[in-house]
């Protein structure tokens, strides 16, 4: 790390605005402190602007499964978490969410699940295929994990548009201290780099706060996202769940990630940027704040309610009751608070 106390200013955000890029020393000091907190939120709010408008695409979020082979140590839904309650839904279910979901003006559907290897290959060409061939004119968004290339290619071209995929750390230590050794950060990595070659857009992303992160880690995350040069970036706090290993650890801050969230508006001004769920559960007005701070995407839930309960990545997790239409009801309120609006619209990047 060059310059650990490297003394910043207005000037900093200024140069990060103008270079969408910092050195490691500025971009620390600029984590550490929340005296240009305003400053910062008004300028990632501007670049957003410029490049979007008010607009704010809406994503229905569909959670397939919450079966998972892998055992991440921060995840409610770990194959090691003997008190979760498992479902799957079935392709008619996915496909009613859908429907719902495009009667409310949903026009991207994000279908997302653990790694279940009840979905093969031909299991999810099949639902993706039926969406594309009900709802042309919609956008398929896959988050199901890692994959080889084969299986990623299978969905690209069953109509698959987007793929959600976190790194959730870019350090090869950190990587390790979150996840057991059946899993690699360099095959994260590789997953995305493939998924960018397949021709999907790709999202990636991190937590923030999770356990034994630290500022330098935090640098590295934005490092890697400058190579990767992602269309979607999610980031969130990191959530503690009570059956995990990582249970008495303390949950992120929210104020750091709503820097983080501006600080990736100002170095990526073309990024599709979440202002995600955790947001909303850490603090009432998250995910308002989070659009304040750059953000322009929000990913409501169109999952059953009957099954919402189950996909607890972590605890407390906000609407989980509620029917898909009341919730896209409540957040067109929420986003329009703030100072924005929903648009029907299938959302893709802008660069």
């Amino acid at each position: 790390m060059d310059g650990l106390n490297t003394e910043i200013s207005k000037a900093t955000v200024d140069a990060l605005v103008k270079n969408k890029n910092l050195t490691d020393g500025e971009f620390k000091a600029l984590l550490q402190t929340d005296e240009f907190d305003g400053y910062l939120f008004e300028c990632a709010d501007k670049v957003r602007r410029e490049h979007y408008g008010d607009e704010v695409y809406i994503r229905g979020l569909i959670e397939i499964s919450n079966y998972c082979k892998n055992n991440c140590y921060y995840c409610g839904i770990r194959a090691g978490n003997g008190n979760a309650e498992r479902y799957r839904l079935t392709k008619d279910d996915i496909l009613s969410c859908a429907k719902e979901g495009y009667r409310l003006g949903f026009r991207t559907f994000v279908l997302q699940g653990g790694e279940d290897m009840f979905f093969t290959d031909e299991v999810i060409c099949d639902i993706v295929s039926g969406i594309k061939k009900e709802y042309p004119d919609c956008a398929v968004t896959l988050s199901l994990g890692e994959k080889s290339f084969e299986s990623y290619k299978k969905y690209y071209d069953a109509g698959a548009d987007r793929y959600l995929l976190r790194h959730e750390t870019a350090n090869n230590a950190h990587y390790g201290k979150l996840h057991p050794e059946s899993m690699s950060l360099e095959n994260r990595k590789q997953c995305l780099y493939n998924l960018k070659k397949i021709g999907y857009q790709t999202g990636s992303g991190f937590m923030v706060g999770s356990p034994y992160q630290t500022y330098e880690t935090l640098i590295e995350d934005l490092r890697f996202l400058q190579d990767l040069k992602p269309d979607m970036i999610g980031i969130g706090p990191y959530i503690t769940h009570k059956d995990t290993p990582f249970k008495n650890f303390e949950s992120g801050s929210l104020y750091l990630t709503l820097r983080l969230v501006a600080i990736l508006r100002l170095m990526f001004p073309y990024v599709l940027l979440p202002s995600t769920t955790a947001l909303g559960t850490i603090h009432p007005q998250g995910r308002e704040m989070g659009l304040k701070a750059g953000a322009n995407v929000v990913m409501p839930n169109l999952s059953p309610t009957s099954v919402r309960k189950l996909y607890t990545l972590y605890d407390n997790k906000i609407c989980t009751g509620d029917e898909a239409a009341q919730c896209i009801e409540c957040l067109k309120r929420r986003v329009e608070s703030a100072g924005y609006r929903i648009v029907t619209d299938v959302g893709n990047v802008k660069k």
